[in-house]
């Protein structure tokens, strides 16, 4: 794969700077979304260059400036209220495809979840934030943008295996570690049977790209 600019919105979150650092160490520019200038260091030390930038409350276009590819990888998390779900899951993803438009960027991953096809379906609890998610992947989805939407299982902190089970199926309950999660995002890069995708990703038993290719069979 040739060099790549790769702008990560959510730069600091569990997966993103995994991916920040893959990117880096496979010879990519790799560049993460920050808000708060205190974390600029930990991504230099993953190779990474730090953009500060208030995905809720700031113009990114010129943050994005310059990039092959994005990837919405931001996440209010789990201890902010429906209102923040949706600015910053919802909100923060669709500011991420105005900006890639506005520069010409084609590509864009998405990092959803399983459960966004069915949000209807979730608890209580869940519903605001898969409610905000799967407005964001149909955003994506009706952009014209070379997307992908990953959603992917239970995170765990687990060493990954690169093996995965991709499906494009929905409805499956499993887990996946964020290793194999990033790896995933990396390969998708690459892997042209990715695009216009969106598929559930899990641990399984096969290699990350023989799975991918295989959403195109």
């Amino acid at each position: 794969m040739r060099s790549l600019n790769v702008v990560v919105a959510g730069g600091h979150g569990q997966v993103a700077q995994r991916l920040l650092r893959m990117l880096a160490e496979g010879g990519h520019t790799a560049r993460g979304l920050i808000r708060n200038p205190d974390h600029a260091a930990d991504l230099e030390q993953l190779g990474a260059q730090p953009v500060v930038a208030d995905l809720e409350r700031e113009d990114i276009v010129e943050a994005v400036s310059g990039a092959d590819a994005v990837v919405f990888a931001a996440g209010a998390g789990p201890g902010s209220g429906p209102e923040r779900k949706r600015s910053v899951d919802l909100g923060g993803a669709v500011k991420l495809i105005d900006a890639a438009e506005a520069n010409g960027i084609g590509r864009y991953l998405m990092v959803s979840s399983i459960g966004a096809h069915d949000p209807a379906g979730a608890s209580e609890r869940m519903r605001p934030y898969l409610e905000a998610k799967a407005e964001a992947d149909r955003a994506l989805q009706a952009s014209g943008l070379d997307y992908t939407i990953v959603r992917p299982g239970m995170l765990t902190d687990e060493p990954g295996s690169g093996l995965v089970d991709a499906q494009l199926s929905s409805g499956r309950r499993s887990s996946i570690p964020r290793d194999d999660v990033a790896a995933t995002l990396v390969a998708c890069l690459s892997v042209d049977s990715t695009v216009g995708k969106t598929f559930e990703l899990f641990s399984g038993s096969t290699p990350i790209e023989e799975a991918l290719a295989a959403l195109d069979s």
